[in-house]
């Protein structure tokens, strides 16, 4: 099958020009560019093995020239991914349902709220035998809901989410607090479903295990310079080990757009620059020459996360992990095993944490080769994907 980007005027000619077939058989609704390639581009690839005609739709403005790569035709689509614009919202489930009209797939699967929602009352107006849905994390919608706007914004996201899941076969999750919230809310369905899966996985042979780092104790931080990501409170933490132990490193690597919600301010970030504790590398295309540097990945999140894929890389490369207890986080740390799990937002456990690990450096490389362990028995991404198969029939 031949690989093209199709604009939604093309899909008229789209079965003759560009798919080799009267019909796509799974359409995938993504969140944006960047997770479909990263984050699903492994189960694409198994269904295009297992001889499945496959298609995507996108958000056009988080479009990736590196999508090409999928090998898969991929509708751009106008869908705000944050925003909550009705009639911009209707525009979106106007043309998923011509889309689905046009492919005729006989599956729908949509990840993250608006794909989820939209994609399956698409499918469902469009007449779709199958539509799945997966929950990768609940986001900022099921966050601390501290103000009026917080929780009405989370009671709405409930509601479309009942909604759209009604006309579901199946929905995924990947954490127990996610099922536990849904099922708590009365979002899912009686009859509809669940099937929990360990998070989106991870490619054992793209992140093979390395062998412990040498030199000085590298913490590192890998994500988006968010307060719910917890990278201030890994600079915290750093700021109040560097004079007892000036030795160690404390390395954050990722983006700042100071401009997304929830992000650092850039005065902030430019103080931490001055003091010169943290180092600050930015975003880069890959991550494993860092994993490889590090003996010890922190991950401070307080974000609704699914399972975080940064985690599972970092268990996959041996790396001993220190994350929050909350959802998601909490899966990939067996206590005292791979690594050590710290109350949210609690800066001086997340130090205590960290200075185990400095004054007993052999922890790293015992509790790394833990992390390995329980990433190929538990994450590996071919199990993860062999599981989705078999719930949607594929």
């Amino acid at each position: 099958m031949d690989m093209k980007i199709l604009e939604e005027s093309d899909l008229g000619s789209a079965r003759e020009c560009s798919l080799g077939t009267t019909r796509v058989d799974v359409l995938i609704v993504a969140g944006n560019a960047r997770s479909l390639i990263a984050n699903r581009g492994d189960l694409i690839r198994e269904m295009l093995e297992r001889g499945h005609a496959v298609a995507a739709a996108v958000p056009r403005a988080d479009y990736l020239p590196e999508v090409e790569q999928l090998g898969i035709p991929v509708i751009p689509l106008d869908m705000a991914r944050a925003s909550l614009a009705p009639w911009q919202d209707l525009r979106t489930l106007a043309a998923l349902w011509q889309v689905m009209r046009r492919l005729r797939p006989r599956v729908v699967l949509g990840y993250t709220v608006k794909p989820v929602v939209y994609g399956s009352l698409a499918a469902r107006l469009a007449g779709v035998p199958r539509a799945y849905s997966l929950i990768t994390g609940l986001g900022l919608a099921y966050g601390e809901a501290r103000t009026r706007r917080a929780r009405l914004l989370r009671t709405l996201v409930s509601s479309l989410y009942r909604v759209g899941l009604a006309g579901n076969r199946a929905v995924f999750f990947q954490n127990p607090d996610d099922q536990a919230e849904f099922l708590a809310r009365g979002i899912i369905p009686a009859g509809l479903r669940a099937v929990r899966v360990d998070g989106s996985g991870v490619n054992l042979q793209e992140y093979p295990r390395c062998p412990p780092a040498e030199g000085p104790m590298l913490f590192l931080y890998v994500g988006r310079l968010l307060r719910d990501k917890g990278v201030d409170q890994f600079v915290a933490a750093a700021e109040r080990l560097k004079p007892a132990f000036p030795e160690a490193r404390f390395v954050v690597v990722g983006p700042h757009d100071p401009r997304l919600p929830h992000a650092c301010g850039a005065a902030e970030v430019a103080g931490w620059h001055a003091r010169g504790l943290v180092e600050f590398v930015g975003g880069v295309r890959d991550v494993r020459p860092w994993l490889a540097r590090c003996h010890v990945f922190v991950f401070p999140s307080t974000y609704r996360e699914g399972i975080p894929r940064c985690v599972l890389e970092a268990m996959a490369t041996g790396r001993a992990i220190v994350t929050t207890d909350g959802p998601g986080c909490r899966e990939t740390v067996l206590p005292d095993d791979n690594g050590v799990l710290v109350p949210p937002r609690d800066v001086q456990a997340l130090a205590v944490a960290l200075r185990g690990f400095l004054e007993a450096p052999e922890r790293a490389a015992r509790m790394g080769a833990a992390s390995r362990r329980l990433a190929a028995e538990r994450f590996d991404v071919r199990r993860v994907n062999r599981a989705m198969l078999e719930a949607m029939e594929l």
